[in-house]
């Protein structure tokens, strides 16, 4: 059975996060492990609080995984701190992790930047040059891009921007676009450049919580099974399309998707 580790932190709720990834990794039939960064609560209708974990202890998680069961990929979401950034490259690194998927959970929805300075700068420095694919959503592209995104061609370019400075495959996520959710994949080799539009018409469900979690644990579950970046994302974007339609509706905000939808 191929392994997935994710990083990210915990959803009190199950919505997002670990609970998230937990979920959608078994159902693709890979074996998860984890290693937690934060717990929160939080539920449909927001987050109360975030209580980091201390980097000595996420460490000794850290190494509690790859020590004993190394990982066929990884799946990166929240990060609470630089300490824990400096960590994770390091098992990265050491364990030569090739299939590593990071959600950079960088900006809201609203526009506002979410993570400091000093943090993104670890993130520029040490992280992102060992992952194989990142999976912005749009104000998150045009941020670590650069640019303003108005079109294809823009949306395109600041892909490639990023994917150049970083060395990775670049998911462009299109669920903040206003005209369709289409997304946007730029993979570069050393033979030729891949640019990959994957169509797809916006479902009228509310709940959406936990969406980027999701897609990219399914991606990371797809990798470690053997599938190309291309195809990986091809099927999580159906298996997203699926948890969302099969319209779930828990909670008083905004609820979760329906991780089981297929079993």
């Amino acid at each position: 059975m191929k392994t997935v580790l994710t990083i990210a932190g915990s959803d009190a709720s199950g919505g997002a996060g670990i609970q998230a990834d937990i979920k959608t990794l078994t159902v693709h039939k890979v074996y998860a492990t984890s290693c937690i960064t934060a717990l929160t609560a939080q539920n449909t209708k927001g987050i109360t609080g975030i209580m980091p974990v201390p980097p000595d202890f996420f460490e000794e998680q850290m190494d509690s995984v790859f020590s004993d069961i190394k990982p066929d990929a990884v799946k990166i979401g929240m990060i609470a701190s630089k300490e824990q950034v400096e960590i994770i490259a390091k098992y990265l690194q050491k364990y030569s992790i090739k299939q590593v998927v990071a959600d950079p959970v960088m900006i809201s929805t609203s526009g506002t930047v979410l993570v400091e300075e000093k943090v993104r700068e670890v993130l520029y420095e040490k992280l992102f040059p060992n992952i194989s694919l990142l999976t912005p959503n749009l104000p998150e592209t045009e941020f670590l891009s650069g640019g303003k995104i108005t079109d294809r061609k823009t949306r395109e370019k600041a892909a490639e921007i990023i994917a150049k400075r970083w060395n990775c495959a670049v998911l462009s996520k299109g669920g903040h676009s206003e005209q369709n959710a289409d997304d946007f994949l730029y993979e570069k080799s050393f033979e030729s450049r891949k640019k990959v539009w994957y169509p797809a018409c916006r479902i009228n469900n509310p709940n959406t919580h936990g969406t980027g979690c999701t897609l990219s644990s399914a991606i990371a579950a797809n990798l470690a099974k053997g599938f190309s970046i291309e195809e990986s994302v091809k099927k999580a974007k159906d298996y997203i399309s699926g948890a969302i339609g099969a319209m779930l509706n828990l909670g008083q905000g905004n609820g979760p998707l329906d991780h089981m939808w297929d079993l």
